[in-house]
């Protein structure tokens, strides 16, 4: 798709050729989306009318990604790319939380979950339309702009064929471990003899640890070797989900260990969002980081069924935790597979 003003619209993740528009203005639509779905949340009435405004406030967030990772990526200089991604995404540990701590507060008044999850994205709409640059790359490629690509050719063609399956796979499999522990790992500490109030004390942990982790690896990708610190920083996850499925379930020491699980796994996930754009060239960027983006979604809803599939057959929290190792393995691999495969050009970011 051409760039003067990209015809990119964000559906679950997905962005397609579709009006001119800019990927701020995308982002902009895409907060509100789902700032207002969150709110109609409350009025929903029976299961049909729950699941259309859950299925409505997940186009919005799935439109929003692939802009925020983009505009990040392409208002950074080379030599900071890998930090100002990673510096965006720690938002999303920050905000799952600043939620942990509302459920904490609010007890069981499940309405100030949803009423902060769609008063705070509301009230960005203005900063985000005043404060906000749109893509620098974008208005510097205004001349001799590339024809444009359908949506297969600018995800597998000139040569992306593996670089975006490998993208696939990483973000697919290791979004299943992370959305599997968000949605499952309070439930997993109390199985085990935590209290409620003690199990959303270690996920506020995990998110926090995981908002440091994921700034931290931002930090390490831009000044050390990127295929070492995927090994560091995926090792030492899969060390760490070990430990938690092996300690007792002992307040000070889910504390430690969630936190640090929270470390390991965010940071994975800025190296990937961070690695995701450099993959492509400028003119199909945010069609082939909104599809590697829907891929994870892909595994973010097999989590929780994996996990609750898992646990209805008798399986303990430890052996949950265990199933998932080799499966986090499996997009390391991947992940690693991709530092070693792409040749960064310095200047514009994209795969050679």
């Amino acid at each position: 798709q051409a760039e003067d003003g990209i015809r990119d619209i964000g559906v679950t993740g997905v962005q397609t050729c579709a009006l001119p528009i800019w990927r701020k203005r995308m982002l902009i639509v895409s907060i509100a989306t789902f700032g207002v779905f969150s709110l109609l949340t409350l009025l929903a009435w029976d299961y049909h009318s729950l699941l259309a405004a859950r299925f409505a406030t997940g186009l919005g967030l799935g439109g929003a990604l692939p802009c925020l990772i983009t505009i990040a990526s392409e208002n950074s200089s080379s030599r900071a790319r890998g930090f100002a991604v990673a510096l965006m995404y720690c938002g999303m540990p920050l905000g799952g939380a600043i939620v942990s701590l509302v459920a904490v507060v609010g007890g069981t008044d499940w309405h100030l979950i949803f009423l902060s999850g769609g008063i705070g994205p509301l009230l960005l709409v203005p900063i985000v339309a005043i404060g906000l640059h749109d893509s620098h790359v974008l208005r510097a490629a205004e001349v001799d702009l590339p024809p444009r690509a359908g949506l297969v050719a600018a995800l597998f063609g000139e040569g992306r064929a593996i670089s975006t399956s490998l993208l696939w796979v990483a973000f697919g499999l290791t979004l299943l471990v992370l959305y599997l522990l968000l949605n499952w790992l309070p439930s997993l500490l109390v199985s085990r003899g935590l209290s409620k109030a003690g199990a959303s004390e270690v996920q506020i942990a995990f998110n926090v640890g995981g908002a440091l982790g994921s700034v931290l690896v931002g930090w390490l990708i831009d000044r050390r070797d990127r295929r070492a610190v995927t090994v560091a920083s995926f090792g030492i996850t899969v060390v760490f989900l070990f430990v938690m499925a092996a300690v007792p379930a002992q307040f000070a020491l889910a504390i430690v260990v969630g936190a640090l699980v929270g470390v390991g796994i965010m940071s994975n996930q800025a190296l990937l969002y961070g690695l995701a754009p450099r993959c492509y060239p400028a003119g199909v960027r945010g069609t082939g980081v909104g599809a590697a983006v829907a891929a994870g979604r892909v595994g973010s809803l097999a989590g929780p069924i994996v996990a609750g599939q898992l646990l209805g057959a008798g399986q303990s929290a430890a052996e949950v935790i265990y199933a998932m190792l080799p499966i986090y393995m499996v997009g390391a691999i991947a992940t690693l597979a991709l530092s070693a495969r792409a040749s960064f050009n310095a200047d514009s970011g994209e795969t050679k």
